[in-house]
């Protein structure tokens, strides 16, 4: 603040009036005709050069670039990022921590792997075959160091679902569409990594996951109840179904299968809760799958129980190359391929971007989003249905002490040496027992405590939460994955559509301009309305930003105004600095509004548009229709020169009879030609003194004198 003969003085970007300033008169743009004769000083705007061309290359140029600047260890690292662990593996550190966390997770997949492949309808030997080649290729070609990757519940039963309706699940022809889905889903996977599509899965929000998950993680756990209460359920995705089902069959319950799987639930809640809550006891979390099938098969082994149905016989052996078949089918298979591609996006990827933050190295998410690929192609040639990677497997790794991919190697020789070794054993597991598992597993799906956070934060997230959760239980996973997925997108859409527009007010003492909304303290001026538009311009919201223009123009709810008195607005500045992007439609309108207001004597001001934006308008001409006089790098800058013309038209109207658009159009006139008689210094097409050096002079910043209320 500066006090001067009794005048409260603000800084502005004008140059020196009543108190002596530093500035000369000649440092200073000529002063409006007929105005109080103080000049104004504004930051030159650098227009383009009509033969300036886009600054960013093309999408090829820099691959070419990126590509020639690659050394053969980069090229090694591109086509199997395992080679950036291997070469600086610190044997001493890593060696024991990883062999123990590939131990442990190890022993947790061979259950649940066997466990998943029931939920899918397949015989348990193909979850374990989707635990063994897969993860020998993914700790290959996959860039995460402690993701778990393998069969998992929420694909298990995509699977199920999908696969059901085309097949009975008893039939040979059931697991050749499983193992024919992980190529389709390995190609996908695969394609989307090389076209680096993995931003599309970005427009489904969290909201719609977490509710998806949550619906999925009942209708898996309803599923299961038949191991339980020794009867079977109907195979559905549908709440309603399986709880009718569960219902009228009452009559067949069986206590013996019911009072295991219970206690062997119980047990593996217990294990897991301590494993979690106490670190040294978090190896019983992954034990808690082990133990439940060795006390299983042991009771089975000990007491033989009729009632208590078991696994049955699995095959010896690894599993041995073959190429999938029933290529017929692909088809009616690529909505759930595709279904299960965004899963393993959503789910992996954001896990193994997770995990890469906590143990302080970069992932990229294509390059990952391939790795899964290569595994699940890999693995259907050797009968494994579609895999991803597992959050509790991944967080039990990765709170083992996994430091590299050497873990996943060893989670492979484990499952290889069940393979090879255990098979016989497995024939006594109890199914009640792998149902636990399953539950167990699933019950951490639920994300309640997510509807919660969503109710007090955001009500729109809690609505579409809701929906997909409630859509998914009662018509099915695929309907309420697309409603839910149409839903999100309709709530991004709206919000693109309706963007916010914001009338801005200078803050008090300050060449600052805010939200009035926002900062109540802040004012604003007679005849100019200064407006923010938040959004890029494209041709989905431009309707409303025109009707929101219009609006502001006639009525602006806010503080009182200052400056001259005058009975309409005469300029309207459009801040542009939030506007990334505008395409045709956006400076269609901007011309049809340009000439709108200027049949009304509205002069429109440009202020701080970025580059893109400012190269689009100089080539569609309308730099040209608005003058370049109306460009300005600061709002502050535009107010200026606008309050000064406001000025001169109230000193002006009372001086004639010549109230029609004649008066007005002069001094747009004689701005146009100040500005031209001054070089173009505002342009950037001469040197302004304010800018030598780079450095602003302190004395040339302004002072608009305004009285105190």
């Amino acid at each position: 603040m500066i006090q001067c003969s009794g005048v409260h003085m603000e800084i502005t970007y004008a140059s020196s009036s009543s108190c002596n300033l530093a500035a000369s008169a000649g440092d200073a743009m000529p002063a409006v005709p007929g105005t109080t004769g103080r000049p104004v000083k504004v930051i030159p705007f650098q227009h383009p050069a009509e033969t300036t061309t886009p600054s960013s290359s093309s999408l090829s140029s820099r691959w070419r670039s990126k590509l020639k600047g690659m050394t053969l260890t980069d090229w090694i690292e591109l086509l199997f990022p395992c080679y950036r662990w291997i070469r600086s593996y610190k044997w001493r550190e890593y060696l024991q921590v990883d062999l123990m966390a590939g131990i442990t997770v190890g022993v947790m997949l061979v259950p649940q792997s066997m466990s998943y492949a029931k939920l899918a309808g397949l015989h348990p030997i193909y979850g374990l075959y989707t635990g063994f080649v897969p993860v020998f290729v993914y700790a290959i070609f996959g860039s995460s160091r402690q993701l778990a990757i393998g069969p998992v519940a929420l694909v298990s039963l995509l699977v199920s679902n999908v696969l059901s309706n085309i097949v009975d699940s008893s039939d040979e022809l059931y697991t050749e569409l499983a193992i024919l889905l992980a190529l389709m889903v390995g190609i996908l996977e695969c394609i989307m990594g090389l076209l680096r599509l993995g931003w599309l899965i970005r427009f489904i929000s969290h909201s719609v996951i977490s509710g998806f998950t949550t619906a999925s993680a009942i209708v898996i756990a309803l599923s299961q109840a038949k191991y339980f209460l020794g009867y079977d359920v109907v195979r559905s995705s549908k709440i309603i179904p399986l709880i009718k089902s569960i219902i009228y069959g009452a009559d067949k319950f069986s206590w013996p299968p019911f009072v295991m799987g219970s206690i062997m639930l119980a047990i593996l809640l217990v294990m897991k809760h301590l494993g979690k809550s106490r670190k040294y006891l978090r190896v019983l979390r992954a034990a808690g799958p082990l133990t439940a099938v060795v006390l299983g098969t042991t009771f089975v082994k000990i007491f033989h129980p009729s009632s208590i149905s078991l696994v049955g016989e699995i095959p010896e052996g690894l599993p041995k190359f073959s190429v999938p078949k029933e290529f017929g089918y692909m088809e009616s298979l690529i909505p759930t391929a595709i279904l299960i591609t965004c899963v393993a996006i959503l789910e992996s990827v954001g896990i193994a971007k997770a995990l890469a933050a906590k143990n302080g190295y970069e992932l990229d998410s294509n390059q990952e989003l391939f790795g899964l690929g290569v595994a699940n192609i890999c693995g259907s040639f050797f009968s494994a249905y579609p895999s991803t990677g597992s959050f509790s497997r991944s967080a039990v790794n990765h709170e083992s002490g996994a430091k590299t991919g050497l873990s996943g190697f060893v989670m492979g020789i484990i499952v290889g040496c069940a393979l090879l070794f255990m098979t016989p054993l497995f024939k006594y597991i109890p199914q009640c027992a792998l149902a636990a598992i399953v539950i167990s597993a699933v019950i951490g799906l639920v994300d309640y405590d997510e509807a919660i956070f969503l109710w007090r934060v955001d009500k729109k997230d809690f609505l579409l939460w809701s929906i997909t959760s409630a859509t998914t239980l009662f018509f099915g996973i695929e309907i309420g994955v697309i409603i839910g997925v149409g839903v999100s997108l309709a709530f991004v859409i709206h919000e693109s559509a309706n963007p916010h527009v914001a009338v801005l007010g200078r803050l008090p003492g300050t060449t600052i301009y805010r939200n009035i909304q926002q900062y109540t303290e802040a004012y604003t001026y007679n005849g100019i309305v200064i407006v923010r538009i938040d959004a890029p311009i494209y041709f989905a919201n431009i309707s409303y930003i025109k009707d929101r223009l219009r609006e502001f123009e006639f009525e602006v709810d806010g503080p009182a105004k200052r400056g001259p008195e005058v009975e309409r607005v005469y300029f309207v500045i459009i801040e542009m600095a939030p506007v990334t992007y505008i395409d045709s439609s956006g400076v269609q309108t901007l011309k049809d509004l340009q000439q709108e207001y200027r049949s009304r004597d509205i002069q429109i001001a440009i202020a701080n548009p970025n580059r893109e934006v400012l190269l689009t308008l100089a080539r569609s001409g309308v730099i040209d229709l608005i003058g370049k006089e109306w460009y300005f790098v600061r709002v502050h800058d535009a107010v200026q020169v606008c309050l000064q013309h406001v000025q001169s038209l109230k000193d002006e109207m009372p001086k004639t009879a010549d109230r029609s658009p004649g008066l007005f159009q002069r001094l747009l006139k004689q701005r146009a030609e100040e500005f031209s008689a001054a070089g173009g210094l505002e342009s950037g097409d001469s040197q302004s003194p304010i800018l030598k050096n780079d450095v602003v002079d302190p004395q040339l910043e302004p002072l608009l004198s305004r009285r105190r209320s």
